[in-house]
C-alpha cells in the first residue's frame, strides 16, 4: 500500500468509548501516525479533558475538526445537497459567511490553549467542507495546514496537494457501495502515482457495513505518514 495519513474523526465526549476503542485497533501504529480531529464546543467535563490531554501525552497528534460538529437549517441549494448525499447535519462551515468561518475556525484554535490541550498545526473542517473562505481569510487562520476532500492546502506555503482520500462511514448498504466505489478508485490512483493516500476512520465505523473493508486497511498500512512537511516530500 502507497504512504498512508490515518486521522480518527469527531473526537468528543460521545464517542469518547468508541474512540478508545479505535485507538486499540490502531494501537500497531506508531501513536505519532494517528491525528485525532478534536471537536472543541461540546461537553467537555474535566475527566474528558484529562482524557484528551493523556492521549496528547502519549504522542496522538491533536487536530481541530469545526466547533459543535453541528449545522444550522441549510439556506442554499448547495448546502441542501451537500447534507442529502454527504454531510447531513454536520457541515456547520456551510451554514456561515466567510467571516463566520474564519471565527469559529479561531475559537477553536483557543480554546484548546483555555483548557491546556496541545493542538498542532492541521484543521480539518466537519465533512471536510470549508465554506466561504476567501484566500486572504485563509491566510490568516491561525492553524497551518487545512485539509479538505480533495487534499491538503499548506497555508503558510500557499500550496496544495492531491491526495486520495479512503473512507468506511457506512451506515446504510447504499453509501457502502458508494464509499466502496470511491475507496477502489482512490486506492487505484495512489498505486499508479504512489500518492500517500489519506486513511478517514470515523467513531463508528467499525459498527458499518465497511468493517472489514477498514480492518483490512489498517492491516495493510506499512508506511505511516504525519500530517506535516513530510507529505510534500513522499
Amino acid at each position: 500500500m502507497a504512504p498512508v495519513l490515518v486521522s480518527v474523526h469527531d473526537v468528543m465526549p460521545e464517542t469518547r468509548a468508541a474512540v478508545s476503542s479505535l485507538l486499540a485497533v490502531l494501537d500497531r501504529l506508531p501513536a505519532q501516525a494517528v491525528t485525532l480531529l478534536v471537536v472543541p464546543g461540546r461537553d467537555w467535563r474535566d475527566d474528558d479533558l484529562s482524557w484528551l490531554r493523556g492521549l496528547a501525552a502519549r504522542g496522538y497528534p491533536l487536530a481541530g475538526h469545526g466547533w459543535r460538529h453541528r449545522c444550522d437549517p441549510p439556506r442554499s441549494l448547495y448546502h441542501r445537497a451537500h447534507s442529502a448525499l454527504l454531510s447531513r447535519d454536520v457541515a456547520e462551515h456551510l451554514s456561515l459567511d466567510g467571516e463566520g468561518v474564519a471565527a469559529l475556525i479561531g475559537e477553536c484554535h483557543d480554546w484548546f490553549g483555555r483548557h491546556r490541550v496541545p493542538v498542532g498545526d492541521l484543521y480539518v473542517p466537519p465533512a471536510w467542507a470549508l465554506g466561504a473562505l476567501s484566500r486572504r481569510q485563509r491566510a490568516q487562520l491561525p492553524f497551518r495546514y487545512l485539509e479538505t476532500l480533495t487534499g491538503i492546502h499548506d497555508l503558510r506555503e500557499s500550496r496544495f496537494r492531491l491526495l486520495p482520500l479512503l473512507g468506511y462511514e457506512a451506515d446504510t448498504p447504499g453509501r457502502a457501495r458508494v464509499l466502496r466505489l470511491c475507496n477502489a478508485i482512490n486506492r487505484g490512483l495512489a498505486a499508479v502515482t504512489g500518492t500517500p493516500l489519506r486513511l478517514s476512520i470515523h467513531p463508528f465505523d467499525l459498527d458499518y457495513h465497511l468493517r472489514r473493508d477498514l480492518l483490512a486497511d489498517i492491516a495493510r498500512v506499512e508506511r505511516p505518514l504525519a500530517y506535516d512537511a513530510s507529505v510534500w516530500s513522499r
